[in-house]
Parts: C-alpha cells; structure tokens; sequence
C-alpha cells in the first residue's frame, strides 16, 4: 500500500543531497513526484517507488 503524501508536506530522506541538507518539500504527487530542497532549493523528479524507498520519515503534514 502506497505512504500518504501530500503536496506540501516536508520528508527527511535517508541520504543527504549535495548541499548537505535532507529535508525536501514535495511539490507534486501522483505516479511520479517532484520534491524541492529545503537548502538550495533544487528540485528533483522520483517515481512514487523510489521516493518511498528514500524516505526516512515524515517531519510535517500539510
């Protein structure tokens, strides 16, 4: 059974990004997301699957 995302909320992923932070909003839902850094404001594509595989854990619901 799919995570319930949403637009807005904020993830720690379990690896850092480049910039060195962790924390990303998620942009868009669906099959595919678009999530932003919270560093350097980057923004990136994943699959439902892979985006669920790096999440560490829910830090706030919108």
């Amino acid at each position: 059974m799919p995570m319930e995302l949403y637009i807005g909320d904020i993830v720690e992923l379990k690896k850092q990004h480049p910039c060195g932070n962790k924390k990303f909003e998620i942009l868009r839902t669906g099959a595919d997301f678009r999530i932003k850094c919270l560093g350097c404001e980057k923004q990136l594509w994943l699959s439902r699957r892979d985006l669920e595989k790096r999440i560490k854990k829910v830090l706030s619901k919108e």
